[in-house]
């Protein structure tokens, strides 16, 4: 099972970095612009006393054409039962939120979520009809449209929030650094965002994948669940971890080797992604952007209702609160729905030059229509401080 994989430049490494970090109850209701008739109330009216009412009503009939202009002009969804799979992880919690706090129901839509084990059994849902969503890793997402899975990339769902823990006896403190895995088998998932940020960080250590006392011996497992449980084997040191498993296994006695969100290399670096058939995409837009509403406001309410949000994730990820606390509110991770265009491209540069894929044209596959026609609306429905910085974030790295 030991693997030696080419490795990524500095350079690459460092260029992950975007600008997602950044980002630290409106309603659904179609705002209605009713139609002002004005009517003279004397027949005496001079001249002078009706040329300033004409002024006036032209003036607001100007106004609510420009109003009703700036506001996207969105219909009913083209389906309304969804299908949304993700995996065992907080970093999906935008998706929870909406359901519990209605409001996938809210945008005309009835939601059923589904958990799964692997990306690839994500990918396999997609293509399959069985889902109309994934929420999926960045870099198997990457990985799967350049072998020619038409999926499309619409939408964010978190940066960060992975890292890889080592058992207790190798170490006495939390965030060692890469440096302590030599000489040690460590547990990863290949085609993986935890393993690409491995990489390049041994990489910038200058320590090499291999077998000996100063190198480090990767050993693949099929999903994160497996690679975690590996830690349970006298021959398997560290293992790769994502939210929640790095609280988890500080519970149990492990230490922390890095967290992602504290390497200068790996700063915002966008994790998982909203995922659809690129024809789904096209054919049911407004299915696709009543879902995108729905996650934008699931945004607004994490960065609200701390508690609410912390209860709500807790029904589908089943632990402690007070380690969803630390995965969702800690400063390891940000759960925001924005695509974040620009650090993904850069993620696919880097996991080329990893070797993990051929390069690609990868605009086909990348939908930031929906999120910007979603987030317009919403807006022009009344904004603050929380959907500002969503525009503008958007704007900038779109």
């Amino acid at each position: 099972m030991n693997n030696k994989i080419k490795i990524v430049s500095v350079l690459a490494a460092l260029s992950l970095s975007t600008g997602c970090a950044g980002l630290n109850n409106s309603s659904s209701s179609k705002s209605k612009t009713s139609s002002a008739s004005t009517t003279n109330t004397t027949a005496e009216t001079s001249t002078e006393a009706s040329a300033p009412e004409s002024d006036t009503k032209a003036a607001a009939s100007e106004a609510t054409t420009e109003a009703t202009a700036a506001k996207p002009v969105i219909g009913e969804p083209e389906k309304s039962d969804i299908a949304i799979g993700y995996l065992n992880s907080t970093a999906h919690l935008l998706a929870f939120v909406a359901e519990e706090e209605g409001y996938f129901e809210e945008e005309g839509l009835d939601v059923e979520l589904n958990q799964f084990s692997s990306a690839s059994e994500l990918i396999n849902g997609l293509e399959s009809d069985k889902l109309d969503v994934a929420f999926i890793g960045s870099v198997p997402t990457l990985t799967f449209q350049s072998q020619g899975h038409d999926v499309s990339i619409f939408g964010g769902a978190m940066t960060n929030g992975h890292g890889y823990v080592i058992k207790e006896e190798y170490a006495d403190e939390d965030e060692l650094g890469v440096e302590i895995l030599k000489g040690r088998n460590v547990a990863s998932v290949k085609n993986s965002v935890q393993d690409a940020e491995l990489q390049i960080l041994l990489k910038n250590a200058g320590i090499a994948i291999g077998e000996g006392d100063d190198e480090v011996n990767i050993v693949y497992f099929d999903s994160q669940k497996d690679a975690y449980a590996a830690l349970l084997n006298q021959s398997i040191d560290a293992a790769s971890v994502y939210s929640p498993y790095a609280s988890l296994a500080k519970s149990q006695g492990y230490k922390v080797v890095y967290y992602c969100a504290h390497e200068k290399a790996l700063e915002n670096q966008p994790c998982c992604r909203q995922v659809a058939k690129t024809s789904a995409l096209s054919d049911n837009p407004n299915t696709y952007i009543a879902l995108e509403r729905a996650f934008i406001k699931a945004y607004h309410f994490t960065q609200t209702d701390h508690e609410g949000t912390v209860k709500d994730v807790k029904k589908y990820i089943d632990i402690d609160e007070d380690f969803i606390d630390t995965e969702v509110y800690g400063g390891y991770s940000v759960s925001s729905p924005d695509p974040d265009k620009k650090g993904t491209l850069t993620l696919k540069d880097t996991i080329v030059d990893l070797g993990y894929t051929e390069d690609y044209d990868i605009e086909p596959h990348y939908n930031t229509d929906i999120y910007k026609t979603a987030l317009e609306s919403i807006i022009a429905e009344g904004s603050d401080d929380i959907y500002k910085s969503l525009e503008d974030h958007f704007n900038e790295f779109e």
